[in-house]
């Protein structure tokens, strides 16, 4: 039987069922790896700044598609409308309202601070122009809030309704700008408050889970061929079913001769 299993013949099969069984597995890995990735967010084209006047409006709703977006502003900031933002990333967001020129204000994250103490705090005079992205406003937490028990001047969230009442007689555009450039550049800086370009969220593609499971049945299937024809060799080989006994042959007994 070893004579057969590694016969040239059979050797060939058998190396073609490991190259069938190979390929087929890589190929089902490659579409269940396709099949993940759909899953995840995708970036979306990132298009260039615009003015924050363009995707913003006082008391109104900020709409999806200008979330993250780059966006520029220019005006002055108002040292008497400034408060720390606790608990971000282990330091405190520089929140100040940037005076527009309009009637209007928005709120812009500065940057980030160790401590309230920090130098870095002081606003910066004169006009000012800034670059970054655009976010939408995020919920108050009175529960949180009450609990912490935070010192004056400083917030647990950047919400605009919350904003509103601290800062009164100001006109605010609704969400906030987080600064990534600042011209002229402030005389201490801050440290740059990171955030990701717009995403779009990905839909899974049953189509390539379903591609993945049939290049896995084809390298089950190549090897149950393998099997098949192995077995048809050895069958052939012997003449006979594999494991079939030989029946003992009984030959007639010659007729006895007796003596006349």
């Amino acid at each position: 039987m070893l004579r057969i299993l590694f016969s040239a013949r059979v050797v060939a099969l058998h190396l073609l069922a490991i190259g069938a069984l190979v390929v087929c597995g890589l190929l089902g890995r490659w579409q269940l790896g396709v099949f993940e990735d759909s899953g995840r967010p995708r970036s979306q084209l990132d298009p260039p700044a615009v003015a924050v006047t363009e995707l913003t409006t006082p008391g109104a709703r900020m709409t999806a598609g200008a979330v993250s977006r780059r966006v520029t502003a220019q005006g002055t900031f108002d040292a008497s409308k400034q408060l720390l933002v606790a608990g971000r990333d282990g330091g405190l967001w520089v929140l100040t309202a940037l005076d527009l020129g309009d009637g209007t204000a928005v709120p812009v994250v500065r940057g980030r601070v160790a401590t309230a103490q920090d130098p870095a705090t002081a606003v910066p005079e004169g006009r000012v122009t800034v670059g970054g992205r655009l976010q939408a406003s995020e919920e108050t937490d009175s529960v949180q809030r009450r609990t912490r028990n935070l010192p004056q001047g400083q917030v647990l969230t950047v919400s605009s309704a919350e904003l509103i009442n601290l800062w009164r007689g100001t006109r605010l555009r609704n969400g906030f700008v987080v600064a990534a450039s600042q011209s002229p550049a402030p005389a201490v800086p801050l440290q740059a408050v990171s955030v990701p370009p717009p995403t779009e969220p990905g839909g899974l593609t049953w189509r390539n889970l379903a591609y993945a499971a049939q290049w896995w049945i084809f390298g089950l299937f190549a090897v149950f061929m393998w099997w098949h024809f192995v077995r048809d060799a050895l069958r052939g080989r012997t003449g006979r079913p594999a494991g079939s006994a030989i029946a003992p042959q009984h030959h007639p007994a010659a007729p006895s001769r007796t003596a006349p």
